[in-house]
């Protein structure tokens, strides 16, 4: 089979994003996609996508990690998906479309950056001093006082793989606080099983803990990770948190064919 890709990035969160409204890769294995993603074999990404047709929304979006398997919702990759709709003429400045966790809403802003709708919040659970929390995908999140002195793998896979998680896994982010309106993030990601340079949920998810455990009034936070820089708006009642929009850049790195 001959497939034809997409390379897309958004703050080092790569993807390899396939059109297929017409199924021309709806047979793709789970080794296969593992193949396309891998870093010294294949194309190489964090995961991969698919973009399908689907009544009542401009498209659906199919997210894979890079394990292959199929997965739960990706911020980053959602707002990739956006960027090729666009690119492709597909959407314009607007969007809605379907995602694993539901419909989300997304825009084309004039600057460059891409911004999407992510979904509800309606609770987050303290387990000690940490954080736990669904934001499309289920999030760990840490404070600590520097997040470049973590051993990052080392010490989420002790969370990841505890009794708790180890069956459906969970992604663990490691937040160190900037400012009062400013955080920097590091992640490691289920399904990748290593850090990536940047997780949409796992932000979003790390706003959340940090205006939750600072009792914030603030309804913008902005974000560093390694990748670049994002932020998230939101409003507040408590600990539910509704109209969650995570905004950042979404960059085409090139395209190809490849057979498999």
């Amino acid at each position: 089979m001959n497939v034809k890709f997409h390379k897309y990035q958004g703050a080092g969160n790569d993807f390899i994003v396939l059109n297929n409204r017409y199924n021309t890769y709806s047979a793709l294995t789970t080794a296969q996609i593992q193949w396309l993603c891998d870093r010294h074999f294949g194309v190489g990404a964090d995961g991969l996508m698919l973009l399908e047709s689907l009544q009542g929304f401009d498209f659906k979006m199919v997210y894979f990690n890079s394990d292959g398997r199929q997965s739960t919702m990706c911020g980053n990759g959602g707002r990739c998906i956006i960027r090729f709709a666009n690119d492709q003429k597909i959407v314009g400045e607007h969007t809605q479309f379907l995602a694993v966790d539901g419909p989300h809403d997304g825009v084309v802003n004039n600057n460059g950056t891409i911004s999407l709708k992510m979904i509800d919040v309606l609770g987050v659970e303290q387990v000690g001093a940490d954080y736990v929390l669904q934001t499309g995908s289920p999030h760990y999140v840490v404070f600590v006082d520097n997040a470049d002195t973590v051993s990052i793998v080392e010490e989420a896979r002790k969370i990841r793989y505890n009794e708790r998680f180890k069956a459906e896994g969970i992604n663990v982010n490691f937040v160190q606080v900037v400012n009062e309106n400013e955080i920097y993030v590091r992640t490691y990601e289920r399904g990748v099983e290593d850090e990536t340079l940047s997780c949409g949920t796992g932000v979003v998810a790390s706003v959340l803990a940090f205006v939750t455990k600072q009792q914030s009034a603030l309804q913008e936070i902005a974000v560093k990770t390694k990748g670049g820089n994002l932020s998230v708006k939101f409003k507040a009642v408590e600990t539910k948190y509704t109209d969650v929009w995570l905004t950042g850049p979404a960059v085409k790195v090139f395209e190809g064919s490849v057979e498999i």
